[in-house]
């Protein structure tokens, strides 16, 4: 046999460590910057909808399979022809296509006054001729109705607006003409698709024809719900070759879903029986996946309905005119979206954009956090590094002490910058300076480095900013304004008690986030800096 079930499933298992894991890494969001980034590109994050599909299809010519594009549009004979007693029952749930028809509009005198009344002049013979030309042609299809405003337009050397007032006010049948329905539909099954692709295909190939295409199907539920979607995704393949049998579904299905962590396989008779399927040959497909053992969801028993597939019957392929047994596999791209991203609700997976109830993890709140004010020259960076430095390494120091960070040239003027505490027994830098901003259990605090805040800092979502970082950036970003001006600068934190005291953006969006779902944001500490700089 050409078609080797074997080396299928042997091939992908062979393949699967490393695709699982470059899988997983490609879910991940990259690493954040160690202390801002707002300043830094970063890569976008995939839909996880869509993310899959790519997957799938990486999954399938890993397989062998090609890649194919079924119709999207089918006439409801060919549901017929594949459904047989069952069509009328699947047409219930398939969308009809429509349009609207294009009227036969006469050109009398009254019209033609009206259109002069519009224009404010009387048309030419010929310009009514031409305005009756166009009129005709849409009728025949020969104009498009995206062009009719542009021809009359040009026919009348009038403008848009007012060749949009006529077709409205002198041509009634544009605005009360209403879709009529066509016998086409919009695929329900990709079965639909298959029929007509694998029997054009197999007079033109030898065997074996093995197809895949991962693409919308369109079902007219009465609802769409948590596990069930008016438009889907559906992930299916094709062979067509001699002596096929129900082994080679279950290869395939193997060979598929091993590449996506799924284990220990069970295939038990679908009882639906669909009418395009040999009796005995539709198999439903149920796998183990130990990622979702405990999970909380529907599934956390492990196992989980993922695929089903069958052989078509000879009965149906023979409407097509196809020679050789078709053995097709399908799954729900979305079913599999939902358990590689712990998801409950196909409409949040889908389209978390109209979900109420919103949710950020701790990765995303903390990138939503940012340095406000950053230094924009080279010499600047450098300036802020040094008073981190300085902090770092004199901060316990008592004062009133100063200690000098930077001299150089900025803007071609000598300037020299210092860490200063002119106060009397306190120390050059306060007991927060080096505190960190880290998203914790949702929740935006600053915290120190001690056995403390352990779990906060081990589990929580690092900004990677300390406030000493942000009140840097800050410094160096006023020493540049005063050098431009010749003048001397000074910047002071004292007692934060707001992300902006401490030159710490907080996007709007986290801000709503934060309140409308009570959690909390404290940043509040003693920090007790001063940076100066003057002209030298």
């Amino acid at each position: 046999m050409r078609f080797n079930p074997s080396q299928i499933l042997e091939a992908a298992k062979a393949d699967f460590d490393k695709t699982w894991q470059e899988g997983r890494e490609y879910l991940e969001e990259p690493p954040l910057n160690e202390r801002y980034p707002r300043n830094v590109l970063s890569y976008g994050v995939p839909h996880p909808v869509f993310d899959t599909i790519q997957k799938l299809r990486e999954a399938y010519m890993r397989l062998g399979f090609s890649e194919a594009m079924n119709p999207v549009m089918v006439d409801a004979q060919d549901v017929y022809k594949q459904f047989g007693s069952e069509a009328m029952a699947v047409l219930d749930r398939c969308f009809y296509l429509a349009g609207l028809p294009r009227p036969d509009i006469g050109m009398s005198d009254e019209r033609i006054a009206q259109v002069n009344s519009i224009l404010g002049r009387n048309i030419a013979p010929e310009e009514a001729e031409a305005l009756r030309g166009i009129l005709h042609g849409y009728k025949k299809g020969k104009v498009d109705g995206d062009d009719l405003v542009q021809e009359i337009s040009k026919a009348l050397s009038a403008g848009d607006a007012l060749v949009s007032s006529i077709l409205e006010r002198v041509f009634p049948e544009f605005k009360d003409l209403k879709a009529e329905a066509t016998t086409r539909t919009l695929r329900s099954h990709m079965t639909s698709g298959w029929f007509l692709t694998t029997s054009s295909l197999c007079k033109k190939q030898k065997l074996p024809i093995k197809l895949f295409s991962v693409d919308r199907c369109f079902r007219r539920e009465q609802s769409e719900g948590a596990d069930r979607l008016m438009s889907y995704h559906s992930a299916s393949c094709v062979i067509a070759d001699d002596n096929l049998s129900v082994d080679d579904g279950m290869a395939v299905a193997e060979g598929l879903l091993t590449q996506f962590g799924f284990q220990n396989f069970r295939f038990i008779p679908d009882n639906k029986r669909s009418k395009y399927y040999t009796p005995g040959t539709q198999t439903e497909v149920y796998a183990f996946h130990p990622g979702l053992v405990g999970s909380g969801t529907k599934y956390s028993s492990g196992w989980v309905e993922v695929a089903t597939f069958g052989i078509y019957s000879p009965t149906a392929l023979a409407q097509y005119d196809i020679p050789c047994p078709v053995m097709n596999l399908g799954l729900g791209v979305e079913r599999i979206a939902m358990i590689l991203h712990n998801s409950n609700d196909l409409r949040a997976l889908s389209h978390p954009q109209f979900q109420e109830n919103w949710d950020l993890n701790q990765k995303e709140m903390a990138r939503m956090i940012y340095v406000d004010k950053v230094p924009k020259t080279p010499e600047g960076r450098d300036i802020a590094e040094a008073v981190v430095n300085v902090c770092e390494k004199y901060g316990e120091n008592p004062s009133p002490c100063e200690f000098p960070a930077w001299d150089g040239q900025i803007f071609g003027r000598n300037v020299s910058v210092s860490v200063v505490e002119p106060e009397e027994n306190t120390k050059l830098s306060g007991p927060a300076t080096f505190n960190e901003i880290v998203v914790y259990k949702q929740n935006v605090m600053g915290i120190p480095k001690t056995p403390r805040w352990d779990d906060a800092l081990q589990n929580g979502a690092s900004t990677g900013i300390r406030y000493v970082d942000a009140f840097a950036n800050l410094a160096a970003s006023d020493v540049e304004a005063a050098v431009q001006e010749g003048k001397e600068s000074e910047t002071r934190v004292r007692i934060v008690r707001t992300p902006g005291d401490i030159n710490v953006k907080i996007d709007p969006v986290l801000e709503r986030y934060i309140t409308s779902h009570k959690h909390k944001m404290d940043l509040r500490g003693p920090v007790f800096l001063t940076v100066r700089s003057k002209p030298i």
